[in-house]
């Protein structure tokens, strides 16, 4: 029968594809020591610094969004972006070769950028951001205009504001300004 310290990870992952972060653990009771000896036993696994996954919790193939957006840490969650995040809602045909998470312009922190991350930096507030299967993503909106600013093609800009409209991500007036804003005539 699982212990308490268990049953209190499973609760905070449930809602998190079977991730967390250590101060998360700490914020439901769950002290390092008896992290350490999970992970230990195999019943958690350490994905990054700082961000472990119940190993009971199938994997997902949303699980590598929601470690991305756990990842900064320090009471600071990452919010999915550009074409990871066109990549998320399925407009356009973009295959990123890396996640990108965006995080306020004041995050700073001393260690490593795991490889699998590009992080951004940018103050997002309510209307650019969306929540998809439990992750924070920003919205199709935004999404386009910050790949447009990284320079992401044309192609795959209109495809993604098209596909964007034809789902109902944008409204035909987002659509119709993200056109003329962003593409050339």
């Amino acid at each position: 029968m699982p212990g308490k310290s268990y049953r209190s990870l499973h609760d905070l992952a449930a809602d998190q594809h079977g991730y967390f972060t250590v101060p998360q653990a700490r914020e439901w009771g769950v002290n390092r020591m008896a992290l350490v000896m999970m992970a230990r036993r195999g019943t958690v696994e350490r994905v990054s610094h700082g961000v472990y996954r119940l190993v009971q919790f199938p994997l997902s193939p949303l699980g590598q969004y929601m470690e991305a957006t756990l990842w900064p840490g320090g009471g600071v969650q990452g919010v999915i972006s550009h074409e990871s995040a066109l990549s998320m809602y399925e407009v356009s045909d973009v295959s990123p070769a890396k996640i990108h998470v965006t995080v306020p312009r004041t995050f700073r922190t001393h260690r490593v950028v795991p490889a699998h991350l590009v992080l951004h930096r940018a103050e997002l507030d309510d209307l650019d951001t969306d929540v998809l299967e439990g992750i924070p993503v920003t919205t199709v909106e935004r999404a386009v205009t910050d790949c447009a600013s990284a320079h992401l093609g044309a192609g795959l800009l209109r495809e993604a504001i098209a596909d964007g409209r034809r789902l109902g991500l944008l409204t035909r007036a987002a659509a119709q300004r993200l056109r003329l804003q962003l593409l050339p005539a």
